[in-house]
């Protein structure tokens, strides 16, 4: 029975840091597009932008 003092006090402090990282999550931006991702993993080819510039702009 006295391993009840010690399982509550760490379920519920569990319990508050997995809200936090929820709370995080949805604040950060993490939930905003679900649809994006499994779609890009079907596309071909490379898809990052081109961080260099070229030549023949100028």
């Amino acid at each position: 029975m006295n391993i009840l003092l010690v399982l509550v006090p760490i379920s519920l402090f569990l319990l508050a840091v997995a809200i936090g990282a929820f709370i995080w999550a949805v604040r950060s931006g993490q939930f905003d597009d679900l649809d994006t991702p499994s779609i890009d993993i079907l596309a071909d080819g490379d898809h990052r932008p081109d961080t260099k510039p070229r030549a023949d702009d100028d």
